[in-house]
């Protein structure tokens, strides 16, 4: 494959993915509001689109499934089928399937490895049924059939262990579970060849085009179009102008970019540092002032360089809340709850290196959320509530941090069934319990191996959820904290730096070694004598206004040998969610922007390091993981108390 290929098929596949993905937000939205016309017809357009670009590179597997669903909706739009929530299960199928068949060609160039023939028949039964019943039957002769099937349509979303797209063929199915009347569920081509219809059709006004074969050709001739006149409707879902204003670009090139900037801010802290040594010596210099200005505005031009970068790589949240209706829709039937999503802050610009790593996380605390957070519609009517509970998804800009919220009205963290999965699965022990606040053993549920399943199914059990989420969630350098009211919701709250690559650090020094503290992370440095440092079974802590702060000093950490014993030092305060402590450090230095630099694979092991950076003066910075060193107080303090 050339270059000039590559390049149309990435454009494809691009472009496929932002229709799929809107289409999921548009099937749910129609499934609410089933008149909108306008929306059907965007929906139908999309199917058209991505079908003419399928036929333009020779995708014919695409094409089939794409053209079959574009041939329902076209019923949809001409009022022969109403649309309903089984209709809609049929054409998400479709659409699960067609994500699997971009995959398939983003990894093999080819849409030949998934099997289409299940949900090519599925769709065809269906339209070809629907004239010969007529909408209203045959609506209900669908729902009803479908009321008594226990097999319900999987999505891509049903399993996170899995990918697999579930269907059904509807043409080898039983009389029982066939979702249309038994008279149609026959071979197709033995239908389109029989002389007369079902006796089902009596009560319809006898035409001459009542014959199914001729009804069925009619709606081929609407259906069917030219692969090759598709073509130009490609993406036609802006004004040409305003396409031509835009410009796709590969991530990675962004990140070179990313990364040349981050050099440049690298060598500006260098030339300031010079720069400021030199006016301090020759201050009276002409050709040192004449430096000083034009560093000035090398400072000025950097920064805003470095702004303008980072606001390109920007996108907005949207992007990781579209796949949300989609899977409250699918998640919500499967527990048999109502449930109602509300987004907020949507147009909320995040660097999309976070954005890329937000998504697991987010899926996870929503099926949390719905799993174990919201009631079924009875329990709620008997707590007093209406049936339909609520999962909120709100991000927000507040100061360089982006702030996500996950909320539900739902019956709230339970405390005492915590504790008690806690102590049956070994993780903590009586005498660790009576050490905890509230807010302590909520935090139990982020340990490894922690659930409250009572049963491994699909959606949880298997105790490897919500450490892996603030795994993630640390390694984009953010903090998670919880908040619940029994019987009225909870409350996760995500706080992320605005990007991944620069970062505003705090500059500490221990004897002669200099660290970088992240300084979304720290809340004060306090100046405390020896003295007041006291040690409690073996940890170091700190009385700082009536709380007790357990503190960890960095040369004991890093093994850094102490060549003299001041009387006073400083105490950096940190906070990771609801977890308050204290890095001991020599000197303040000041605060500095800094360049995540990674440390490669030999070093990636080394625990409270996440990374390093390089300063003004030339040196080598490492840059503190605060995330391992407070789970390595907490087990530090654990110990001793066990």
């Amino acid at each position: 494959m050339n270059d000039e290929m590559k390049e149309i098929l990435n454009d494809f596949l691009a472009e496929g993915s932002e229709m799929l993905e809107a289409l999921d937000q548009h099937f749910v939205k129609l499934e609410a509001d089933p008149s909108n016309a306008d929306l059907l017809n965007e929906i139908f357009r999309a199917m058209h689109s991505m079908k003419g670009s399928a036929g333009f590179l020779g995708f014919s597997n695409l094409v089939e499934v794409a053209h079959q669903g574009e041939s329902l909706l076209n019923k949809l739009r001409q009022g022969e089928i109403d649309v309903s929530p089984f209709i809609i299960d049929i054409i998400l199928e479709a659409v699960d399937v067609v994500k699997l068949l971009q995959e398939d060609i983003r990894d093999t160039g080819e849409d030949t490895h998934v099997d289409t023939s299940m949900i090519v028949n599925k769709l065809t039964l269906t339209i070809e049924s629907s004239p010969v019943l007529g909408a209203e039957r045959f609506n209900a002769a669908v729902t009803d059939e479908a009321s008594l099937s226990s097999a319900r349509p999987a999505s891509l979303l049903a399993d996170d262990s899995s990918s697999e797209v579930k269907v059904e063929n509807v043409s080898e199915s039983s009389d029982e579970t066939c979702p249309i009347e038994s008279s149609t569920c026959v071979n197709i081509e033995e239908s389109s060849n029989a002389s007369g219809v079902s006796s089902n059709t009596a009560s319809r006004e006898p035409e001459p085009e009542a014959d199914l074969s001729v009804m069925l050709n009619k709606i081929k001739d609407v259906t069917s179009r030219s692969i090759q006149a598709a073509k130009p409707a490609q993406g036609k879902t802006n004004t040409g102008k305003e396409e031509d204003q835009t410009v796709r670009v590969e991530t990675r090139r962004l990140d070179h970019v990313m990364n040349l900037v981050g050099e440049l801010v690298l060598g500006r802290n260098r030339l300031m540092k010079l720069g400021f040594g030199l006016e301090e010596q020759f201050e009276n210099e002409p050709h040192v002032r004449e430096l000083g200005l034009t560093l000035a505005q090398l400072n000025l031009v950097t920064s805003d360089l470095q702004l303008a970068v980072m606001k390109t790589r920007m996108v907005p949240i949207r992007k990781v809340f579209a796949k949300f209706p989609r899977l409250v829709r699918d998640v919500s039937n499967k527990l048999g709850k109502q449930v109602r999503l509300e987004l907020l802050g949507e147009d909320t610009e995040v660097d999309k290196s976070v954005a890329d790593e937000l998504g697991d996380p987010l899926v996870h605390l929503v099926r949390n959320s719905m799993d174990h957070g919201l009631e079924t519609a009875l329990d709620r009517r008997d707590a007093g509530k209406t049936s339909e509970g609520y999962v909120r998804l709100a991000a927000s800009q507040e100061g360089n941090s982006i702030v996500i919220r996950i909320e539900d009205d739902g019956r709230g963290l339970q405390v005492e069934k915590i504790k008690a999965k806690a102590l049956e699965r070994g993780l903590v022990s009586e005498a660790d319990l009576t050490s905890m606040g509230p807010r302590e053993m909520m935090n139990l549920i982020f340990l490894p191996g922690f659930s409250t399943a009572d049963q491994v199914s699909d959606l949880s059990g298997r105790g490897v959820g919500m450490d892996v989420v603030r795994t993630n969630i640390s390694r984009m350098n953010g903090s998670i904290e919880l908040d619940s009211e029994p019987g009225h919701g909870s409350r996760v709250t995500i706080k992320l730096p605005l990007t991944v690559a620069i970062i505003q650090a705090l500059m500490v020094e221990v004897e002669c070694c200099t660290f970088a503290i992240p300084l979304a992370s720290v809340i004060e440095a306090v100046k405390v004598t020896k003295e007041e440092i006291k040690t409690i079974n073996g940890q170091a802590v700190l009385n700082l206004r009536e709380r007790i702060l357990p503190l960890i000093h960095l040369s004991e950490k890093f093994q850094i040998p102490c060549s003299s014993s001041p009387e006073e030092c400083y105490v950096v305060v940190i906070a990771i969610g609801e977890r308050y402590f204290g890095v001991v450090v020599d000197r303040l230095r000041a605060q500095e922007e800094v360049v995540i630099k990674s440390l490669g694979e030999f070093l990636s092991e080394v625990k409270g390091v996440a990374g390093a950076t390089i300063t003004g003066d030339g040196k080598v910075v490492l840059i503190l993981d605060m995330a391992d060193l407070v789970e390595e107080i907490r087990g530090a303090a654990l110990a001793m108390m066990g």
